[in-house]
């Protein structure tokens, strides 16, 4: 019964916000509650709930200052000037913009924190999407790919947790799979292309809609961009009214925030503190020495009072950044709610010894590849901390009665990440569509079955290198 229920309402939450039918805050928390009533634990589920938001108030706190201190640094300009080197090396090209996205995402996300690695990405790459016209929907999807796929590198997350659950080395592990990743990559870089090709397209199919002769980018004198010189910026040129509806050019608050060269919240004459500022931030992220949250929180206070020292203007940058605060905050605290109940009517234990038990004898000599693949919906719906704790030394112990070693199971069990990266409890991945004011159902329809695609190209990569045997 519980593994009906459990596979029944995770079934049920994605149809309702991938239809848009409901606000992914409603069904994550009133969908979950109605099948703890269901299951008889509908009363008891209220103390596991506050746990978990316990448990996730260091990350909500995180997200809330870490949206206010990247979004500060929009509106002072400090990535004014990348945005423009950007510009000159990806010209008016999407093609190139959208690869240029997964290979920024790929080399940021050697930190091995997913959240600084979107972070950056959305704050460098967003206001050069406003200015082309091209979908944000379209960076979020390969930013997410991107770092899913190098969320395998053993500084993370997940290699350390697998390689801690089975008693192996997490360098045993990692380093026969680098090709298996680079196959990810490459795949990544592929789908950015032909994502690029469909935006280049619509683009062109919007120009002659409107009735527009020419759209292309050409250099202008002006500064398209605070702080820039002569010749630093480009513009659009078009021909019809509707130029700017083609483009996806009407204004939407951020793109008059983050573009607009006039915006009177420019600190041309602080760039070098903010710059050192964002900096040091980072170098003490990568080196862990104190709480995330704490950091940024730190940085956030600095930042205001240094660029905006009149309590009024920080009461306005705050409240600038209110909608995309309020909209991540919240989805990690109702995604606590989800957790929660998977948890506290064993609906997560049961769906996955279910998994297990359900693969045939037969298929016993090919439990690596199994486990691949297992691991794509098992770390959607369930923590890397449950899959890898819960379930791998199952599916290992099983394995070994068949000549497959600990390590080969741990390398297979690792290739579902880019699926996991986009799983609506990942909080990364909420901060991402948050500070690109992209929909989570948006964002679902297009990255979830490439993020699958990936992860079976790194499997059959892994198997084809013969480092995780297929029988």
């Amino acid at each position: 019964m519980l593994v009906t229920l459990g596979f029944t309402m995770v079934a049920l939450f994605m149809v309702l916000i991938m239809t848009k039918r409901l606000t992914p805050v409603v069904a994550l928390i009133l969908v979950p509650l109605a099948f703890a009533v269901i299951a008889g634990t509908g009363v008891g589920v209220g103390d596991a709930v506050m746990e978990q938001v316990g448990k996730f108030a260091p990350t909500a706190a995180l997200l809330f200052f870490a949206i206010v201190y990247f979004g500060l640094m929009i509106d002072v300009g400090l990535f004014d000037p990348l945005i423009r080197l950007i510009l000159r090396i990806c010209g008016n090209s999407p093609v190139k913009v959208v690869i240029g996205t997964a290979v920024l995402t790929s080399l940021v996300s050697l930190d091995g924190d997913g959240s600084t690695t979107f972070i950056i990405t959305v704050s460098a790459m967003l206001p050069l999407y406003l200015r082309l016209g091209l979908s944000p929907v379209v960076l979020t999807v390969v930013a997410n790919l991107a770092a899913g796929v190098m969320n395998i590198i053993p500084w993370g997350g997940p290699t350390v947790r697998a390689a801690t659950a089975l008693g192996v080395s997490p360098s045993e592990l990692f380093n026969p799979m680098v090709p298996s990743m680079l196959a990810g990559l490459a795949a990544v870089v592929v789908m950015a292309w032909t994502l690029g090709l469909s935006e280049k397209r619509r683009l062109a199919k919007a120009g002659r809609e409107f009735g527009i002769e020419t759209v292309e980018l050409v250099e202008v004198r002006e500064p398209a961009l605070a702080g820039g010189g002569p010749g630093a910026g480009t513009a659009h040129r078009t021909t019809g009214s509707a130029g700017g509806a083609a483009l996806g050019g009407d204004d939407d608050g951020m793109t008059s925030g983050a573009l607009d060269p006039d915006r009177p919240t420019l600190r041309p004459k602080l760039i070098w503190f903010n710059g050192a500022l964002t900096v040091a931030l980072l170098v003490l992220l990568g080196m862990d020495v104190m709480p995330l949250p704490f950091l940024f929180m730190v940085a956030a206070a600095l930042a205001l009072l240094v660029n905006f020292p009149k309590p009024s203007e920080q009461v306005e940058r705050i409240k600038e950044h209110s909608s995309s605060i309020v909209a991540v905050v919240s989805m990690v605290f109702a995604a606590a709610v989800l957790t929660a109940v998977l948890t506290e009517t064993g609906m997560d234990t049961a769906m996955a010894r279910w998994l297990v038990d359900i693969v045939p004898d037969a298929w016993g000599p090919h439990l690596a590849v199994i486990t691949g693949v297992l691991s794509m919906p098992l770390t959607f719906f369930l923590s890397n901390d449950g899959f890898y704790f819960g379930v791998l030394p199952i599916l290992s112990e099983a394995a070994s009665h068949y000549g497959i070693s600990s390590v080969e199971m741990a390398r297979a069990s690792i290739v579902g990440q880019p699926v996991h990266f986009t799983s609506p409890l990942v909080p990364a991945m909420l901060l991402l569509i948050s500070l690109a004011k992209v929909d989570l159902a948006d964002h679902h329809k297009k990255v979830i079955w490439r993020s699958v695609v990936l992860s079976l190209v790194m499997l059959v990569a892994a198997v084809a290198s013969g480092v995780v045997p297929f029988g």
